[in-house]
């Protein structure tokens, strides 16, 4: 039996964080038995700082016409894509700010242009509200704009721009960026056409744990329906040089972090992966999550500028990650965007 809403925010109350651990691992277990754990090596390539949102939770945007903007050629995202396939990546992950005169021409170019360069790349490319941004820009659908970006070499797109799905929330930190409704519109879509979505939460924004638990919902009522959805990943809001700051008196703990991955391993049943984050909690707590109900550590994130511009500069390699892995207990195993491991090495 699914958790009910109910259920998950008495867990969200609870003190138990280790019997909350223990069975959000239990649900882990039963979807993982070969206790292999994932993990990727990718970069993150954003294209573009110019976004027209002006979201309270980001430092890494510049408005339109800001001498420090930019939108970087291709040469330049050739080469850093060179680098990761040096080092063993298998795709990319490209996301920007929402441009004001980007239209879908663009896109078409940029995304055909890299694969034919590299073919084999995967292209894991452009939040939801940007898929909104380029449709609304080019005066198109929403389905015929993937039909066109598919055409170009799109693979699958990441889950960024959900935030949290209750626009009780949104209103208050991104109130110029897509309803919650158009968020999961977008991948509704995208599902329908076949190609395969990330979903991810952020929270420690100043949310109520009801708006989490709503949040949750959306997403499990979407996999529910679709089965689009490769993962889930939550993460932790980000504070230092953001505007909302100011607003947020409490910032999400270690404890906090354990906790929200664990009920969202136990709530979202039917969503296979559960990816823990290093990048905001650190390389122990991700090491820790481990045992908290996720099952992949996400990528070594060769590149990341947006949270590195709201003060979080920490790092990692595939060594590293490895070695936090086998030290936990599980089989460490490269994967490429899509969850398929292929490439075990039992050291």
């Amino acid at each position: 039996m699914s958790l009910t809403k109910q259920e998950a925010l008495e867990l969200f109350r609870s003190d138990d964080l280790i019997g909350v651990g223990m069975a959000a691992d239990q649900v882990r277990r039963q979807k993982h038995p070969e206790n292999v754990v994932t993990y990727q090596i990718d970069r993150n390539i954003n294209y573009t700082n110019f976004c027209t949102e002006y979201c309270s939770f980001c430092a890494f945007y510049r408005p339109m016409g800001s001498p420090e903007g930019y939108v970087l050629d291709l040469d330049t995202i050739y080469q850093k894509i060179d680098e990761t396939l040096a080092l063993g990546g298998s795709g990319i992950l490209m996301q920007g700010g929402l441009h004001g005169e980007l239209k879908i021409d663009y896109y078409e170019n940029l995304l055909r242009s890299i694969k034919q360069r590299y073919p084999k790349l995967h292209l894991h490319c452009f939040s939801a509200p940007e898929i909104l941004n380029i449709a609304e820009l080019s005066g198109l659908t929403i389905r015929d704009t993937f039909r066109r970006l598919m055409d170009a070499g799109l693979d699958s797109i990441p889950g960024a721009g959900a935030e949290i799905l209750d626009d009780e929330v949104r209103r208050r930190i991104s109130r110029l960026k897509c309803t919650a409704e158009e968020w999961v519109e977008v991948h509704r879509t995208a599902h329908a056409l076949g190609m395969r979505t990330t979903a991810t939460m952020m929270f420690g924004c100043g949310e109520t744990i009801e708006n989490r638990v709503n949040h949750l919902e959306v997403i499990r009522q979407i996999q529910a329906d679709t089965g689009g959805f490769t993962a889930f990943i939550p993460w932790m809001y980000q504070r230092e040089n953001t505007p909302l700051a100011s607003q947020v008196k409490e910032e999400a703990t270690a404890v906090d972090y354990l906790k929200t991955l664990a009920i969202t391993r136990l709530y979202l049943d039917n969503i296979d992966n559960v990816q823990a984050s290093w990048l905001t909690p650190g390389i122990k707590i991700c090491q820790i999550a481990l045992r908290f109900g996720a099952n992949d550590v996400g990528s070594i994130l060769i590149e990341e500028n947006v949270v590195a511009a709201a003060g979080c500069h920490n790092h990692t390699n595939e060594a590293e990650l490895r070695h936090i892995i086998h030290d936990a207990g599980f089989t460490p195993a490269q994967r490429d965007t899509l969850y398929r491991a292929y490439f075990l090495r039992y050291n």
